[in-house]
């Protein structure tokens, strides 16, 4: 098969198979996927005062067993992945019916699970025959390419969109309804419509500005609108021509914000930093051999700066984060953080923060030698 350009900021119709066995290799960010859930309804569902429920009964997500969804989930999951970018994550939503097949699927492709998120719906359709538990949650998986990869996830953007506490692998959100729900001549546009809450966590987690984003099924555009309005790239996958007209017209009328980039790059600052080596700092005569460092400003925790850049302390040797797990009895230690050195008038400051004198200062001396 030919292989085409990325189509940005475009929905393409056809299988999504076939259209992401089209795209470059290794040419993703992110992917989102929606997929039939496979749901096996066996009868109409009623409420009580006799109403019909909107259930989900489309051509789409109906499959003759669960050897065929197999089949159809492992094409769709292998073509994913070959599209990702070997940095780039996929997340998958489903509820009880298909995301422990879809789960399998993915480890036996090598696919890494990262974490699995519980949507928590806060106002979830009720179980009307009262013979289960009401279904109030659905699954998301979120899993990078292969084990070990390196990936985006933007803690501290999520941690601040939580209170500034850790983001938990609960999200309580509501379901699509309301303004929200599209709707033709009084009908749901589309029976599986996901609120855009759940797509913003998923985007401000794990991409960034100028990111290309996919959807294999892209249904109503979801993916589209929260991607445009947020600075990324997107690209859809759909099959049927009312949902592309539907998801067409709605991703138009979202208007991004104009702000530079920075405005909507979340990303934690500290980390996009240069990465200098410990000893880095003894090289461009910054700190010296046998110089004290202190731990935490503690003077009674003073350890001695050897050539090679490992500390000694009370007989124990290591590096600035070896040296500072010793003295936190085990416990994880980022040595940059902790360990401060005696300025010339006296004062207590952070390796850290010399740290970041020494790009600039290594371009000072290029300059000069050159």
């Amino acid at each position: 098969m030919v292989t085409m350009e990325l189509p940005l900021n475009q929905i393409i119709q056809g299988n999504c198979v076939e259209v992401l066995n089209s795209l470059p290799e290794n040419s993703i960010d992110l992917i989102f996927a929606d997929p039939p859930y496979n749901l096996q309804l066996q009868q109409e569902l009623w409420r009580p005062n006799m109403t019909k429920v909107d259930a989900v009964n489309d051509d789409w997500d109906q499959f003759t067993d669960f050897q065929a969804y197999d089949a159809f989930s492992r094409k769709w999951l292998a073509a994913c992945r070959r599209v990702l970018k070997d940095t780039g994550t996929i997340w998958v939503i489903g509820s009880y019916h298909n995301i422990y097949r879809i789960g399998g699927i993915m480890q036996d492709l090598g696919y890494w699970f990262l974490n699995d998120i519980i949507w928590v719906k806060t106002n979830p359709m009720p179980n009307f025959r009262g013979v289960r538990f009401t279904n109030a949650h659905e699954t998301l998986i979120w899993a990078s390419k292969a084990k070990g990869s390196r990936y985006t996830f933007n803690h501290h953007a999520m941690k601040s969109l939580n209170d500034d506490l850790q983001m938990r692998s609960d999200w309580l959100l509501p379901i699509c309804s309301g303004s929200e729900r599209i709707k033709v001549n009084g009908k749901k546009a589309h029976s599986t419509q996901k609120p855009e809450a759940i797509l913003y966590r998923v985007l401000v987690s794990s991409s960034n500005p100028g990111d290309v984003v996919l959807d294999p099924f892209f249904g109503s555009g979801t993916n589209g609108a929260v991607a445009k309005r947020l600075h990324r790239h997107w690209i859809g996958i759909e099959k049927e021509e009312g949902y592309i007209e539907i998801a067409r017209k709605r991703i138009d009328t979202v208007v991004p914000e104009l702000f530079e980039s920075v405005i909507f790059d979340v990303r934690d600052k500290k980390r996009l930093e240069p990465r200098i080596p410990f000893g880095s700092l003894l090289e461009n005569g910054l700190l010296k051999p046998g110089q004290p460092l202190y731990f935490r400003r503690d003077r009674t925790k003073e350890a001695r700066i050897k050539p090679d850049g490992k500390l000694h302390i009370n007989g124990f040797e290591g590096s600035i984060h070896e040296v500072g797990r010793h003295l936190m009895n085990g416990s994880p230690c980022n040595g940059w953080h902790h360990w401060y050195y005696e300025s010339e008038n006296g004062e207590l400051l952070s390796i850290d923060d010399l740290r970041r004198s020494i790009p600039e200062k290594l371009q000072s001396v290029e300059t000069k030698d050159g």
